[in-house]
């Protein structure tokens, strides 16, 4: 069995029990404005082309914006920033709640909220992914992060499941109202942590260049440039599933709309799973990447032949697993192989991967889905994360030979 003690050994520390709390509380809020500003918009505009418009706005900010948020992040005390984002993204949710509350008909002004949630977790994005590192030693580092993937699985759940049944009694207004609300858990949370239990990580002094150095840094530390491209390809080809289990359900397995929520519940639990193996992990190391990395990619390229939908949820819950271990380790690596002046830069730099891949793999799975078939989609996605996986491994074992001992590559490449 993969659940022991040491799977939740991040939890021995006050100071992440505290953490993990607060970010349950905080998720699930995160996903019940999720569904109302979706839901708000379908009502506003009959369009989902307008609910994907909105998605593409909180995303932008990431990609443009992310490496002045990790520069920040290197910079500044973490704490503070936190909190100041966690009052930020409280006060979006308040304007929320007064636009659903107005009756306002054009969703001009939503758009205008996504925009400005997205900078806020551009800009503190990278501050909570390091202030989540300093609530537990380097060493428990890992295992945090898939607790974490945990938390998200379980909070994304939750707040589906309570904003489906708020919907109809409070309407968009409360589900504002209630996110706005699970900022202050964050910040109570950040309140009540021991100051003499945080790792805090060595920062860097006030310069002009500091994105500039960031950019620098990633450009020339090939092994991160490899797991950052494979990250690329493996979350847009292989990880835009809420397109392609659409697509499939509607399609091929002619299951409706009853399967598609079938299928997104099974892909939730398959996170879940995936969160308590990669917990269970003593070590997450690039060998366990991309050997996950390959035999998802098979997998997905295999779902796409499934001829029914028990098939095909039966193949959705080992990729959803898989994807978690993917996931984590990844950042796991990109942290810990790179030095802690560095972390927030680098940790923008894995959040601007995520952002592009969501916005060049929905559009493309998309197109492929309408023009060949969702089947086809999931065969040609697969195939290529098969080949991105199997070329990043052959130059990462390049590099193993080939870097010099002294060298920070070195470091890294020894967790392959």
């Amino acid at each position: 069995m993969f659940i022991s003690s040491s799977t939740f050994r991040a939890l021995r520390h006050h100071n992440y029990r505290l953490w993990a709390a607060a970010d349950l509380v905080s998720v699930t809020g995160t996903w019940m404005q999720v569904l109302g500003v979706n839901w708000l918009i379908l009502t506003l505009t009959g369009s989902a082309t307008s609910v994907g418009l909105s998605l593409v706005m909180q995303a932008l900010p990431t990609l443009l914006l992310g490496m002045w948020g990790g520069a920040l992040a290197d910079r500044l005390p973490t704490r503070p920033v936190v909190v100041a984002a966690q009052i930020a993204q409280a006060a979006l949710a308040l304007v929320l709640a007064a636009i659903a509350l107005s009756g306002t008909q054009p969703p001009l002004p939503i758009y205008a909220v996504a925009l400005a949630g997205g900078v806020v977790s551009a800009l503190g994005g990278p501050a909570l992914g390091r202030f989540g590192a300093e609530v537990v030693p380097p060493a428990d580092l890992p295992n945090a992060m898939a607790l974490g993937s945990i938390v998200n699985s379980a909070g994304r759940i939750l707040g589906m499941s309570l904003a489906g049944m708020m919907l109809p009694l409070t309407g968009n207004t409360g589900l504002f109202l209630a996110n706005a609300l699970t900022f202050a858990a964050v910040i109570a949370a950040v309140a009540c942590m021991r100051s003499s239990e945080f790792h805090e990580l060595a920062g860097e002094e006030r310069r002009p260049g500091a994105v500039l150095a960031g950019l620098r840094y990633v450009a020339r530390t090939p092994w991160l440039l490899i797991l950052l491209a494979l990250s690329v390809v493996l979350g847009s080809l292989g990880r835009n599933y809420q397109v392609t289990m659409a697509a499939m359900s509607a399609g091929p397995l002619a299951a409706g709309a009853g399967g598609y929520a079938l299928l997104s519940t099974v892909f939730a639990v398959g996170t879940v799973v995936g969160g308590f193996v990669t917990a269970s992990r003593p070590q997450l190391t690039i060998r366990l990447l991309l050997i996950s990395a390959f035999l998802i990619s098979v997998l997905q390229a295999l779902s796409g032949l499934m001829p029914s939908l028990a098939a095909f949820a039966a193949a959705m819950l080992p990729i959803a697993a898989g994807a978690i271990l993917v996931d984590t380790t990844v950042s796991a690596r990109a942290q810990l192989d790179s030095p802690d002046a560095m972390r927030g830069r680098v940790l923008a730099a894995v959040g601007m991967a995520g952002a592009a891949s969501g916005a060049l793999g929905g559009p493309a799975l998309g197109w492929l889905s309408d023009a060949f078939g969702p089947g086809v989609a999931l065969q040609v996605g697969g195939v290529s994360c098969v080949a991105a996986t199997l070329l990043a491994a052959a130059a990462l074992a390049k590099l193993r030979k080939t870097a010099p001992r002294p060298a920070p590559a070195r470091v890294a490449l020894e967790n392959a």
